[in-house]
């Protein structure tokens, strides 16, 4: 039987990042339970927008995520006001203030 190596683990030095990045030494698990249903909410509420990674950066009372999309338009909505509920929902999940940046990804087929 042959080992088996994570293939996102394997090149989280050289060529990949984490996805989130912060680090806590007292609500270490509060703050990684809260990434997980954020990131759980993102992919099942914006699926149709094309989501290729999400990123989560943490800073005192704050935390700032960063979603690559296909098709960012849907994301915001006419004049930001998806984004604006967006930001409410996310703000009941987390007990901090929530930052939200969208990013386009041009060549959403190669990333997987």
């Amino acid at each position: 039987m042959g080992q088996k190596v994570n293939p996102i683990g394997l090149r989280l030095g050289g060529i990949k990042t984490w996805s989130s990045q912060w680090f806590s030494e007292r609500n270490y698990c509060e703050l990684l339970h809260e990434d997980v249903k954020i990131r759980k909410y993102l992919k099942e509420k914006l699926y149709h927008a094309g989501i290729s990674k999400i990123e989560i950066e943490r800073a005192a009372n704050k935390a700032k995520v960063n979603i690559h999309a296909a098709r960012p338009g849907i994301i915001i909505g006419k004049k930001g006001s998806e984004i604006e509920k967006l930001k409410k929902d996310l703000e009941s999940i987390t007990k901090s203030e929530v930052i939200i940046n969208i990013l386009e990804v041009r060549k959403s087929h190669l990333l997987w």
